[in-house]
């Protein structure tokens, strides 16, 4: 049985290094899930890796034929954008593997109703806001057209969206704190480990 590990935190938290880093540990052998998006493409991002970027009509197209699974629409500086989950055949539970994917918290509980609360499991990032806010920065002046209103909005919002009364609905209580990227990256690698140590003992007396 397949279970759905979710990387979940604030905005320039490091998701997206921890994510590519995961997924390249052979030992781990994680199937990674690509969400969907309508946002723009940023600078040194690739679509099929970070996201597939696709437009509204495309989006349209999808919700149409029943294959959203988890969908979250905001509106930024620069119009709405959207994010989701699609039925494209990434996901079998059927399959005794962990995919992994980077997830918002609302993302989080709609993929818990989609799937199965048992079937997918949270690991909360976390980073002082200072060195947060530093990276964002870091990271905007990078960008072609840097967007630092968008960036403002969405610094903003993390401190209402992640609130502890919020993760403590989610049930979220253990944390990663990624100051130091080794270290939360062997603390997660640990983590993951004992869940597929798990699922094969599990596996395994279902056979008996």
């Amino acid at each position: 049985m397949g279970k759905i590990c979710c990387l979940i935190g604030k905005s320039s938290s490091g998701k997206d290094t921890i994510f590519k880093k995961l997924v390249e540990d052979q030992e781990l052998n994680l199937v990674p899930v690509i969400s969907y998006t309508t946002r723009p493409i940023r600078q040194n991002e690739q679509n099929g890796i970070e996201y597939h970027f696709i437009d509204t009509k495309t989006l349209a197209h999808y919700e149409e034929m029943g294959k959203i699974i988890e969908r979250r629409d905001y509106e930024t500086i620069n119009g709405q954008w959207s994010y989701c989950t699609i039925d494209d055949g990434q996901i079998d539970l059927g399959q005794p593997v962990l995919y992994l994917l980077i997830a918002t918290l609302e993302a989080y509980k709609n993929l818990k109703k989609y799937f199965g609360n048992h079937n997918v499991i949270p690991f909360y990032i976390t980073v002082d806001d200072g060195i947060r806010l530093e990276r964002a920065l870091t990271r905007e002046k990078e960008q072609k057209n840097p967007n630092y209103d968008e960036l403002c909005r969405r610094f903003l919002a993390d401190s209402i969206d992640f609130h502890c009364a919020t993760l403590a609905d989610c049930g979220i209580i253990k944390q990663y704190r990624n100051e130091n990227l080794i270290q939360c990256m062997q603390q997660i690698q640990v983590d993951l480990l004992a869940i597929q140590n798990q699922e094969k003992k599990t596996e395994m007396a279902k056979a008996k």
